[in-house]
C-alpha cells in the first residue's frame, strides 16, 4: 500500500486506477450503477473548476449538508483538490443549528442533498457568509445551483473526455501539503457545545496508512458507505477503501441498508455498535414467535460458545455440532449481513463484551477500534492477525499512549490534530504540558500490549460514598437483553446507582402480547406490572454481575424510543447524557427523593 502524504494522493490513486466500479450508487430508478475511476477524476475536476469560478480558493470553507451519496464524495474530493476546506454537517441538525457552523465557519459554498436540506440552509441564510448553495437532487429551486449542472459534459458516454487529464488541475491538487488544512469537523459528543475539530492533509492520510494494516482488502472488496459522512470515522472508512482500490456503495438511510446489504453483499462490514446490538436483538427477536426457534438458536449459541477460542484466533470450527448449528443458524445471520462479509469492524463507541461473546458464538468475529474526531480518528484496533476480545486492539504504529496517574488515556502521533477552529494550538486543556493529548477516556494497556477502553472520564458517575461506577459496561449489560433498546445509568453523587431503560418496543409489544396483556398506550404498556417485574428481572440478572456499589437500586421505563430524531443520540448513536439527564429531571429526582433517610 503506498505511503499517502495528502488525500489528494488517496484521490490521484482512485482516478488512475481504471476501474468500472469505483463507486455503487443508486439512480433514480433504485437500480445500482456503477461509477468508474475516470468518471470520478472528471467530476471532481469539473466541480473544482467551478468552484475556481466562484473564486473559492485554498483555505476558504465550503460546507457538505447531505446523506451518504456519490455527490458528497466528488465534492469532498474536489474542494480537497483544491486546498479547500470541507465543512461536513449532520443533515439531522435544525435549521439553527447549521446556521451556527456555517457562520462559525465562514462556509461560502453549502452543497446539499435535498429541497429540505436547501430550505434549512436558504432560512438562515443571512446569518451566514454563504455566496452560493448547491443542490444535488435534480429539483427546480430558485437562489440554488444544480450539482448536475456543474459537472454537465464532464463524462459523456461516447467520448473521452472522462479519460483527459488536466494537468492545471493535477498540479494544484499535488501542490497542497500535509501542513493545510483538509476538513473542518464539528462535533458536540455527548456533551457541550459544537467545536470545530482541524484537522490537516496528513493527519488524516497518515492515519489511512496504517489503520487497515493486517486487512487483505483490494479491488474485489466491497464496502456500504452508510454511518453519517459527517462524522470522521465513515469518512476515514471511505477513504481507506478507496485507498485499498476496493468499491464503496454508497447508502444514504438507515433503513435501506438491508436491502443495500443483500443486493452489495459487502466483504467488508463497519459498523457502530448499536447496529450490531440492533441485528442480535432482531435475531432474537425473531426467534422469540417459535418456541421451536427459540430453542434453536439458544442451542446455536450455546454449541459456537465452547467454539469461542477458534472463533477468535480467526479459525472456522470443523466439529459435527458447529457445522449443523452453521447450516440452521450462523449463515443466516450472516446472510441477514449480506452473506459475503469477510472483516466485521466497530467503532466510534463501547462494542461490550457481552455482544462481542453474542457474536462469536454465532461464528463472527467482530474487530472492534478505537478513536476519537481530534485523532483523524483510529488509535487503536484489532486485525484479523492481532486480536483479543473486549480490547479495542494495540495502538497503531505512530501512535504513542500513555495512562497518567488518574487513568485517562493521553496519546501522542501524527494523527493527533492541534486544536479546535478559532482557538490556539495545543491549549491546556486538551494537552498536558508535554505535548500529550488528553483523550477524556479511562483506559489500560495490558501485558501484550492491548488498549482497553473502560469509561469517558467525564461520565463516571462518583457515589456519595467515593465509589467511580462507569456507566458504558452496565448499560452494555442491560442493552444485551432483547427488551432493553436503550438505557442510562444515573446517580453521579448520590448514595446509589439507578437507571432509566428505553423499552426495545417491537419486541416488548410481542412479549406482552404472548402474556396477554393489552394496553391503550406505550405509556400503559411501561408501567404495567408483569412487564415492571420482566425488567426488574433483567436488572436482578444483571446487578448479580456487579459489585455491590455499582448494583442498580432503583430504575424507570420510559415510554419513548431514544433515537437520533428525537435528540438522546448523537449521530453515532451514543447518549447525549446531558440531554437525558434534562429531559427525566423529574424521574431522576424520584429516584433518591427519600434518599436523607435511605440508606441505599
Amino acid at each position: 500500500m503506498p505511503n499517502f502524504k495528502t488525500l489528494n494522493d488517496i484521490f490521484f490513486t482512485v482516478a488512475s486506477s481504471q476501474r468500472e466500479r469505483a463507486i455503487l450508487a443508486k439512480d433514480a430508478a433504485g437500480e445500482w450503477r456503477p461509477i468508474s475511476s475516470a468518471q470520478i477524476y472528471s467530476r471532481v475536476r469539473a466541480l473544482a473548476a467551478a468552484l475556481a469560478r466562484w473564486g473559492v480558493g485554498k483555505g476558504d470553507r465550503i460546507a457538505i449538508l447531505s446523506e451518504n451519496r456519490w455527490e458528497w464524495a466528488v465534492a469532498d474530493f474536489a474542494a480537497l483538490a483544491m486546498g479547500v476546506v470541507d465543512v461536513p454537517i449532520y443533515p439531522t441538525l435544525t435549521a439553527e443549528q447549521t446556521a451556527v457552523l456555517l457562520a462559525d465557519s465562514g462556509a461560502r459554498v453549502a452543497f446539499v442533498s435535498s429541497r429540505a436540506q436547501y430550505e434549512k440552509v436558504a432560512s438562515t441564510r443571512a446569518q451566514t457568509a454563504l455566496e452560493q448553495i448547491v443542490i444535488m437532487d435534480e429539483e427546480g429551486t430558485p437562489d440554488a445551483v444544480s450539482f448536475s449542472s456543474l459537472i454537465a459534459g464532464a463524462d459523456q458516454p461516447g467520448t473521452d473526455k472522462s479519460m483527459e487529464r488536466d494537468a492545471a488541475f493535477d498540479r494544484r491538487a499535488y501542490d497542497v501539503q500535509p501542513t493545510d488544512i483538509a476538513t473542518l469537523i464539528y462535533t458536540s459528543g455527548t456533551t457541550g457545545e459544537p467545536k470545530g475539530v482541524v484537522l490537516t492533509h496528513g493527519n488524516i492520510a497518515c492515519n489511512v496508512n496504517e489503520s487497515l494494516l493486517g486487512f487483505d482488502i483490494s479491488a474485489g472488496d466491497s464496502c456500504i458507505s452508510f454511518l453519517p459522512l459527517s462524522h470522521i470515522t465513515a469518512r476515514h472508512l471511505d477513504y481507506a477503501i478507496y485507498a485499498k482500490q476496493a468499491t464503496v456503495a454508497y447508502c444514504p438511510a438507515f433503513d435501506q441498508l438491508p436491502a443495500a446489504m443483500a443486493a452489495i453483499k459487502p466483504t467488508v462490514l463497519v459498523a457502530v455498535p448499536r447496529v450490531y446490538e440492533k441485528i442480535r436483538q432482531e435475531v432474537e427477536r425473531r426467534a422469540s414467535l417459535s418456541p421451536v426457534k427459540r430453542r434453536l438458536l439458544k442451542w446455536a449459541v450455546n454449541t459456537g460458545a465452547r467454539q469461542r477460542e477458534a472463533i477468535s484466533s480467526g479459525q472456522q470450527p470443523s466439529s459435527p455440532a458447529w457445522k449443523l448449528a452453521d447450516a440452521l443458524v450462523y449463515k443466516k445471520v450472516r446472510g441477514a449481513l449480506g452473506g459475503h462479509a469477510r472483516y466485521f469492524i466497530a467503532g466510534g463507541a463501547p462494542l461490550g463484551m457481552d455482544t462481542a461473546q453474542w457474536f462469536s458464538n454465532v461464528g463472527i468475529r467482530i474487530l472492534e477500534g478505537y478513536g476519537l474526531t481530534e485523532t483523524s480518528p483510529v488509535l487503536a484496533l484489532n486485525n484479523p492477525g492481532s486480536y483479543r476480545m473486549g480490547s479495542v486492539g494495540k495502538p497503531l504504529p505512530q501512535v504513542a499512549c500513555l495512562i497518567a496517574e488518574d487513568g485517562e488515556l493521553l496519546v501522542k502521533g501524527p494523527n493527533v490534530f492541534n486544536g479546535y477552529w478559532k482557538q490556539p494550538p495545543h491549549a491546556a486543556e486538551n494537552f498536558d504540558n508535554e505535548g500529550w493529548f488528553r483523550t477524556g477516556d479511562i483506559g489500560h494497556l495490558d501485558a501484550d500490549g492491548f488498549l482497553y477502553i473502560t469509561d469517558r472520564k467525564k461520565e463516571l458517575l462518583k457515589t456519595s460514598g467515593g465509589k467511580l461506577i462507569a456507566p458504558q459496561p452496565i448499560e452494555n449489560k442491560l442493552k444485551a437483553h432483547l427488551l432493553v433498546g436503550e438505557a442510562a445509568l444515573v446517580g453521579d453523587r448520590h448514595k446509589f446507582a439507578s437507571a432509566l431503560i428505553s423499552p426495545n418496543f417491537a419486541a416488548l409489544e410481542s412479549w406482552s402480547k404472548e402474556k396477554g396483556i393489552s394496553t391503550a398506550t406505550r405509556r400503559d404498556l411501561t408501567a404495567h406490572p408483569q412487564v415492571v417485574a420482566q425488567y426488574q428481572a433483567i436488572i436482578d440478572q444483571v446487578n448479580a454481575t456487579l459489585a455491590n456499589f455499582e448494583t442498580i437500586k432503583r430504575f424507570h421505563l420510559v415510554p419513548e424510543e431514544w433515537s437520533l430524531g428525537s435528540g438522546e443520540l448523537t449521530p453515532s448513536l451514543k447518549l447525549k447524557r446531558r440531554v437525558i439527564v434534562q429531559k427525566y429531571a423529574a424521574e431522576i429526582a424520584a429516584f433518591y427523593a427519600d434518599e436523607a433517610t435511605s440508606r441505599g
